[in-house]
């Protein structure tokens, strides 16, 4: 039986592709710059399928990894608030995203209680991950900061998630993604996979129950 999260997000699917919405949909190649820091914040985005990226680049060119997506996910929601783009949406797999005009996402979610419903969900949802990912860096080890992004990619804890194949994800992004050098990756990385934590086979499997276990008993 479908999950009331897959319902959910095809209903929210549904009514941004109703018509009279302003809205368009893009295909873009693995690596596909979707908009950069400084771009004019027009639209909100929703990925239909594959993957994004998002990051911000510091002055001095260093890059830091703020989240991974997937299908069902919102972006670019800054829009609502601000006049230009404050991240970079990059696509690490083929992807189709839909973008609504921020005028058109404004009315929708003034009329349509479901889709306001779901999308203030991800905004809370993006609001509790920052919080941790603070508390995270303050007072966790490489190690566990990286077993929680592990469980976070393959969005374990969800009833139609039980266990994912992540998307390739390279050791760097994992680092910039952690704050950690690559080498600390790959050690750890090493570590799981002897330990049986993870494993590669048609991709990056995990294990959510003993990373779990990783993570709570550190």
């Amino acid at each position: 039986m479908q999950s009331d999260h897959a319902s959910a997000a095809r209903n929210c699917q549904e009514c941004l592709e109703s018509d009279g919405v302003g809205r368009r949909v893009v295909e873009y190649r693995k690596t596909g710059v979707i908009f950069v820091q400084g771009d004019p914040a027009d639209s909100v985005a929703y990925i239909q399928e594959g993957s994004v990226k998002l990051s911000v680049l510091s002055p001095t060119g260093r890059e830091a990894v703020i989240a991974m997506l997937g299908p069902g996910d919102f972006f670019g929601e800054g829009c609502l608030a601000q006049p230009f783009r404050r991240e970079r949406a990059t696509a690490i797999a083929d992807s189709t995203i839909l973008f609504v005009e921020k005028d058109q996402m404004a009315n929708l979610l003034h009329n349509d209680l479901p889709l306001s419903d779901r999308f203030i969900a991800h905004i809370l949802a993006k609001s509790i991950s920052i919080e941790e990912d603070l508390v995270d860096q303050l007072f966790n080890g490489i190690e566990k900061r990286l077993a929680r992004k592990l469980l976070l990619l393959a969005k374990h804890g969800t009833r139609d998630h039980p266990q994912k194949v992540l998307p390739k994800v390279s050791q760097e992004t994992l680092a910039e993604m952690v704050g950690a050098t690559r080498s600390r990756i790959n050690f750890f990385m090493n570590k799981f996979k002897r330990s049986g934590l993870i494993e590669y086979k048609d991709g990056l499997r995990i294990n959510s129950s003993l990373l779990t276990a990783v993570v709570q008993d550190q």
